[in-house]
This record gives structure tokens, C-alpha cells and sequence, in this order.
């Protein structure tokens, strides 16, 4: 299989690999765990918002009717019965010709139905027996009326919505402890290699040190999911088939990284080979990364990386990470911008080819730089850029100036 690879799309791959993709199980989690969770069922407001009428600003709590003749000139004088402070239970109700000094949130006195602010009496700020109310108010001018933002039972947020700090806030003020979220997807990370050291470890003659391992347990965690780093498999490894297989049991996703292409120690490549492995794709029309290969063990769907840095990268963001958001109910496909090439990218190819770049907003119009031309396998390049700019596949490539499309990874992943 491996030398007769059937060739498609980077869209039909992803699609073909998406169609066997489930969202994960339901759990509730504590409210200061929720951040960053995706909502899996709507929740309802089991009070009103706010829970009573208050007032919005300082002044003075008043009957609207007391105050029909009020003007700069003849100001209508009520007596101040006391003051009320956020947090406060009104004692007094208000009946004619009474007033209750009253500040910003705090709850309205019985017999109230508007509020004045204190520049719009006499004396601003002081505190008075009798104040001097200086414009006539309609009733419930100035009042933040019961159930006016929230009534009970109404939905406060909805399945699929992304739990961020507003919406933290929402859910704390209506007492809600405990948020039904999508369990967030195990995915495991394997990476092959006999040429592959720990990155701490003394470089050796011959050797490499795995940045991919840690590149990838990075990207999962960007990507909403939790990783589960294996050991390194060797090429010469006697039982890869049991080793992948015991991996795969443990995860809701198996990445693997390096032994992807035609060599004779690319120990994926064989692997796609066994009966018991359902063969999803292994041959893409993108540059780099064309051996990026997709299956099924199992239920266990395994996304295999080439070992080359830039070409893992780019396989994450175009097939890993559209799985971890469809496992957690998010939309997978990833957001496609347009933006004017800032440099030549002249380079021929027989597939789409993915360069690496970043993007910059000048005088209101986006462009996307792409980094200096460097060697797919270079490490260098990783750091400092945020998308991928698509040059179309055939033999003129693209030129500064004219249109391309774009992939921003690090707005996707965020």
C-alpha cells in the first residue's frame, strides 16, 4: 500500500476523517472549572435578573406622582425618610410626599416607582431632611425593574456556546455551581523514531532530539484537548501492531508522529497494511506533508504526522485539530480568509502548498507576509507566525500583490 497510495484532497481527507468523528460524553464540571468548556445543554435562569427593583445610579428613590410640578425654578420638596445602601432591606414604604436617599444597586422602598439623581436636585450630594426635587419624573424612570434583564426560566446560555469569563460571570449571579460541558478528548501522542532523543538529553552523533512531542502536547492543550504522551516507539520495535493497539485503547484519539513515507523503516506506513486497521487516507495533496496519513483502529481513529516539524505542524492544524473541536460540538472546519500576498511565493508544485506566515492590517486591508523561503524540516520558522498561506498548486505560483487565501491557525485554535 504504501507505493500505491490513492491521492485526494486536503478537503475530501478531512472530510472523509471528520464523518467518523462523534462529539464526547456529557459531564458537569464546578463553575471555576468551566472556563474554556463547551456548553452541552442549554441552561435556563432559575430566578429573575435582577431579583428585585433597583436603582442604577445615586439619588433619591421617589414617587413619580410627587413630583408632577417640579421645575429648575419651583422645585417640589419631599421628605427624606432614610438612607439605603447596596446590600440595604428598605424599613420605610414611601406614601405622598416622601423620599429615600438610595444608592446604585440598592433595592427600591415599598411605594417608590422612580429615581432622581443627585445632580438634579438642590444641594447635590448633601445630605438633607427635605430635598428639593429640581424635573418632574415619569414612573419607573431610573429603575431597574425585576426580572427587567433575566426572567426566570428563560435561556441564559445555550449547548455549543464556548464558557468565557462573561459568561463565568452570568452564570455565578444566578447561582449556578455546577455546568454541563463536553468532556474535553484524551488524545494520545506517539511519536516513532529510532533517530529520536528526549529533548533534555545530550545530543548524540547521528541523533535528533523530539521537539514534535512537546509541540503537539502543546497544540492539544490550545486546542481544547488534554494529552497523554506515550513512549517513543522504535523503528525496531517487535510488536508496533500491540504497542499502537494498547495506545489507542487508552485515547479518543491516537497522533502519531514520523514513519509515515515510503521508507523502509516507516513503520505507520506498514501498519495501515494490517486487516484490522481501516484505512482512511494516506496520501494528500498538500506540500508538505503529502504522506499524512488517516485510519481506524478500532473505534479509535488515528491521525499519523510526518516527523517533519513544519509538516507535523501543519498536519495538526488541518486534520488533528478540526477533530478535538468536533469531539467537544465545535464547528471543524477552519476559517478561511482572503488577504494580499506582501512577497513573491514563485516556488512550482503539483499540490497546494501551505507556507507558513503571518498576518498584518495596513490601512484597513490585510495582508500575509510569508516567511523567508526555509526547508519544510526547518525548526527555525515554528516560532512568530500565526497562519498558512495557500499558493495554488502548478507551475507559476503566486506574485506579490495579488490575492490569496488564508489560514489563521492561531485564531482557530484560540
Amino acid at each position: 500500500m504504501r507505493f500505491h497510495r490513492q491521492t485526494i484532497t486536503v478537503e475530501q481527507a478531512r472530510s472523509k476523517l471528520l464523518a467518523r468523528i462523534t462529539p464526547t460524553t456529557q459531564e458537569k464540571v464546578s463553575l471555576g472549572e468551566a472556563f474554556g468548556r463547551i456548553l452541552a445543554q442549554d441552561l435556563v435562569s432559575p430566578c429573575d435578573y435582577p431579583g428585585f427593583d433597583r436603582s442604577p445610579l445615586d439619588g433619591y428613590a421617589v414617587r413619580a406622582t410627587d413630583t408632577e410640578s417640579a421645575t429648575v425654578q419651583q422645585p417640589v420638596y419631599l421628605q427624606v425618610v432614610e438612607e439605603i445602601a447596596a446590600g440595604d432591606v428598605p424599613k420605610m414604604a414611601l406614601g405622598p410626599g416622601m423620599a429615600s436617599r438610595i444608592m446604585t444597586g440598592a433595592m427600591l422602598p415599598v411605594g417608590a416607582d422612580a429615581v432622581i439623581m443627585f445632580e438634579q436636585t438642590v444641594n447635590p450630594g448633601e445630605k438633607v431632611q427635605q430635598v428639593g426635587i429640581k424635573r418632574k419624573l415619569t414612573a419607573w424612570e431610573n429603575v431597574s425593574r425585576r426580572g427587567e434583564e433575566v426572567e426566570q426560566g428563560s435561556v441564559i446560555a445555550r449547548s455549543g456556546e464556548a464558557v468565557d469569563a462573561g459568561m463565568v460571570a452570568l452564570l455565578a449571579s444566578f447561582g449556578i455551581t455546577e455546568v454541563p460541558v463536553y468532556r474535553k478528548p484524551t488524545i494520545g501522542i506517539l511519536s516513532t523514531g529510532s533517530e529520536l532523543i528526549d529533548f533534555d538529553q545530550p545530543l548524540r552523533p547521528g541523533m535528533i532530539r523530539d521537539s514534535n512531542s512537546l509541540m503537539l502536547q502543546m497544540l492539544v492543550l490550545q486546542a481544547g484537548g488534554i494529552p497523554v504522551l506515550f513512549d517513543r516507539l522504535s523503528d525496531h520495535s517487535p510488536a508496533v501492531k500491540a504497542t499502537i493497539q494498547r495506545c489507542a485503547d487508552r485515547v479518543d484519539l491516537l497522533v502519531t508522529t514520523g514513519g509515515v513515507s515510503v521508507g523502509d523503516k516507516d513503520i505507520i506506513a506498514s501498519l495501515v497494511d494490517e486487516a484490522e486497521v481501516e484505512l482512511l487516507f494516506n496520501h494528500v495533496a498538500m506540500r508538505p506533508g503529502s504522506p499524512t496519513t488517516a485510519a481506524m483502529i478500532g473505534s479509535t481513529p488515528l491521525c499519523a504526522l510526518s516527523g517533519n516539524p513544519g509538516a507535523c505542524h501543519l498536519g495538526f492544524f488541518l486534520f488533528v485539530a478540526p477533530v478535538i473541536r468536533k469531539m467537544a460540538n465545535l464547528p471543524a472546519e477552519p476559517p478561511r480568509w482572503r488577504a494580499i500576498l506582501a512577497a513573491d511565493c514563485e516556488k512550482p508544485s503539483p499540490f497546494p502548498r501551505y507556507l507558513r506566515g503571518r498576518i498584518e492590517v495596513r490601512n484597513t486591508t490585510l495582508y500575509a507576509i510569508p516567511d523567508p523561503p526555509v526547508k519544510s524540516g526547518n525548526v527555525s520558522r515554528l516560532k512568530g507566525s500565526d497562519c498558512f498561506i495557500v499558493i495554488p498548486a502548478g507551475g507559476r505560483g503566486k506574485r506579490a500583490g495579488e490575492e490569496v487565501e488564508i489560514l489563521c491557525y492561531q485564531h482557530y485554535l484560540q
